[in-house]
């Protein structure tokens, strides 16, 4: 007997098919991040990451061209089980024989080789206005600018990314989740709290006034509690976004787990939103000390994330994207580790015994609830993962490691 089928055995004592949480894990799509392999640098401009956005480190080897980024998103993903997503930020435009667009005339063209490069894949994409480093983001402000020229460049922006989004589902055959986040906000202490948010609500309202078909683009609102230089007030504060998506159909709300106050899990929001929204949308991240972007890691409130989703069978409601990014380490290492990480979570809680524990609960057998909880940590969860990733070609150790020291030595280093 293998220790897989020893394994499947051992779960199936406690009511869990591990064969079917495999075949079904197989299938559940992860939006993966372009921006961790070039720090969130994109292509539209040559200057600093301002309006929020901070990458530390300077890891050699970051992409610095499209062809290279591509590149490197293939070597992570070709060391990862799973069915994967792009995700793009608006910046990632590529432009051709001297053509510059800036944001608020982006077109579908500026996106034709990132679409060549997902159908090749059979991957769908999602994508991000980028409201952060550019000269309209004028005192820290876009969509909530008091300045109506300011404004109105960026709901142009948000609107040419409507279209774009568009033009994605349409081309990959897979909804595009389209994510409105801005760091607008206020270092010290505002005197007016309303008006910014009365604009930020004014200026979503008319980018989702761009025709789109709501079953192939998925518009969201993302919250902040704060960020860099905006200590004190975020327009877009969880409250308001939640509120937002709450009243306008056309809306999801979308949860980062780094955006909130540190006593604060989504994975308890997550089933409370999942009460009122047909879907909603996450970013998955790890936060240290705040919105830091760690890499995700298996750690306790990423399995208590994929646990909710599953036990809430809400795997096709809620739309899984990665948002971590780390420029002091190998950034092929960084992707693989978060994509693994997550992998791992949502097959760890597709092999815990969710119908049978809810029943306990549901019957008061609170004492019997908590021993089986305790006894399924105890079952050999990382056998079923090994099977799962031979199953998908991959290793399921970190001999994976090899490989992108290999990779580092043949490609990063020779990059200046």
């Amino acid at each position: 007997m293998t220790r897989y089928q020893s394994a499947k055995e051992m779960f199936a004592k406690y009511g869990v098919d591990t064969d079917l949480a495999i075949e079904r894990l197989k299938n559940i799509p992860l939006a993966v991040n372009c921006w961790q392999g070039d720090d969130v640098k994109g292509f539209d401009q040559d200057g600093p990451l301002t309006g929020g956005i901070q990458a530390t480190g300077n890891y050699p080897g970051k992409a610095r061209t499209p062809e290279e980024l591509m590149e490197d998103m293939d070597k992570a993903m070709s060391l990862c089980p799973g069915k994967k997503k792009l995700n793009l930020h608006a910046c990632y435009a590529i432009f051709e024989n001297g053509e510059r667009a800036d944001r608020d005339k982006l077109e579908p063209k500026h996106f034709e080789k990132w679409v060549k490069f997902a159908k090749e894949r059979n991957m769908g994409i999602d994508f991000n206005p980028t409201f952060f480093s550019h000269p309209m983001v004028k005192d820290g402000l876009t969509l909530t600018s008091p300045d109506e020229n300011v404004r109105k460049f960026w709901v142009e922006h948000g609107k040419a990314c409507i279209r774009i989004s568009q033009y994605f589902a349409e081309e990959t055959g897979v909804p595009c989740v389209m994510n409105i986040w801005i760091g607008d906000g206020y270092k010290d202490i505002p005197a007016d709290r309303m008006d910014p948010r009365m604009r930020y609500k004014k200026s979503i309202e008319e980018i989702l006034s761009e025709p789109f078909d709501p079953k192939k683009v998925k518009p969201c609102v993302e919250s902040k509690v704060f960020g860099i230089g905006v200590e004190a007030y975020t327009a877009g504060s969880a409250e308001f976004a939640l509120s937002f998506a709450a009243t306008h159909e056309k809306c999801l709300p979308l949860m980062d787990n780094g955006h909130y106050h540190p006593t604060e899990v989504v994975s308890d929001k997550i089933p409370a939103l999942l009460c009122f929204f047909p879907e909603i949308a996450l970013h998955i991240t790890r936060p240290v000390r705040w919105d830091s972007d760690h890499v995700v890691i298996f750690e306790d409130e990423t399995v208590e994330m994929a646990k909710e989703i599953v036990r809430c069978n809400a795997i096709d409601r809620v739309y899984m994207a990665l948002d971590c990014f780390d420029a002091s380490i190998n950034r092929i290492a960084a992707w693989t580790v978060a994509i693994r990480s997550w992998q791992k979570a949502m097959l760890r809680a597709l092999c815990t015994p969710n119908d049978k524990l809810k029943e306990y609960q549901d019957n008061a057998e609170f004492t019997k609830l908590l021993v089986e909880q305790e006894a399924v940590k105890e079952l050999p969860f990382f056998d079923i993962w090994r099977e799962y990733c031979e199953r998908c070609g991959v290793s399921s150790d970190d001999s994976w490691f090899d490989e992108v020291k290999a990779y580092e030595k043949e490609v990063l280093s020779k990059r200046k």
